[in-house]
């Protein structure tokens, strides 16, 4: 199992009253309602291994030099040396650092690399992993990894992480027309303002379909905007042609990464904590309370 964990914890920070605060009065909500997803997914799915996939770089500057739009509007604080500052809710960011120590003390994997999203970091494993992945994400930019050959899963919240949205190649297929490898070219067509991508002018998410349809994948419908023959309509055929450097960049920006140098790390799930001393430092100064000690159970068992 792979979480795209700022993900969840962004749902957990939304999701659970910012009321839920340590005895020093610190928000911790966010934390307090990953470590119940967590426990939560753990419960019902048991899976033997798990990973917390992080973002070292929620904005790689490879992404950022093919698309500068890519992500721009969540910029808070540009920087020259490291990763741009995400803009994030004031109560939110000082949560991280206590997610992260908590994770670490549990001894949940945690991966992040310099440079790399987590979608990477997940594309990484899962392309690679030897049998069957679930996903767990609420960013449908993750479906073009849902593989039946490979066995790779998407887990979509819907509401906490209780009612989850299993995605496989068949509900791609009702739902966007398409299968995992092709939603990278329906992402690329429809764009996402989420993400600071501009899409192709007039294209939306179902006339993407269709031309994906119509002529296979992107290359398809590209080399059929230069057929006088194809049955693209004068203004796809003209808004895909002004489009072309768009479409020539975009593939690898929308694309994860499946090549990350990933450190050593063990995904097995603990059975007990890993650094016990540290993890009682953690609940007493942060009041983890329930949260953790449901984890933990679920753990045990």
């Amino acid at each position: 199992m792979l979480l795209d964990t700022a993900s969840l914890y962004f749902r957990a920070y939304f999701g659970v009253p910012d009321s839920v605060r340590a005895p020093d009065g610190t928000p911790v909500n966010a934390v307090r309602g990953l470590l119940d997803f967590i426990g939560r997914l753990v419960q019902d799915h048991r899976p033997d291994e798990l990973v917390a996939c992080m973002d070292a770089d929620w904005r790689p500057h490879w992404r950022v030099e093919l698309i500068p739009s890519y992500k721009a509007h969540r910029v808070a604080v540009e920087t020259e040396t490291g990763p741009d500052e995400e803009e994030i809710p004031d109560t939110l960011s000082p949560q991280v650092p206590i997610i992260e120590d908590v994770l670490d003390a549990v001894g949940i994997a945690r991966v992040g690399v310099a440079g790399y999203e987590a979608d990477d970091v997940i594309g990484t494993l899962a392309t690679h992993a030897k049998g069957p992945v679930d996903i767990v994400t609420g960013d449908r930019d993750l479906y073009q990894l849902v593989s039946d050959a490979r066995q790779a899963r998407v887990l979509y919240p819907l509401k906490g992480v209780g009612t989850l949205a299993i995605t496989d190649e068949a509900v791609l297929r009702e739902k966007y027309g398409v299968d995992g490898l092709g939603y990278v070219d329906l992402a690329i067509l429809r764009g996402d303002p989420s993400d600071g991508l501009p899409g192709v002018p007039g294209i939306g998410e179902k006339t993407a379909a269709k031309l994906l349809d119509a002529y296979g994948d992107l290359a398809g419908i590209m080399a059929a905007v230069d057929d006088p023959r194809s049955k693209l309509t004068p203004s796809q055929r003209k808004r895909l042609d002004e489009s072309r450097a768009y479409v020539a960049v975009a593939p690898k920006v929308v694309r994860v990464a499946t090549d990350v140098p990933l450190p050593d790390f063990d995904p097995a799930l603990p059975v007990e904590p890993r650094d016990p001393a540290a993890l009682d430092e953690l609940a007493a100064q942060w009041g983890l309370g329930g949260a953790l000690q449901r984890l933990l159970s679920t753990l045990r068992t």
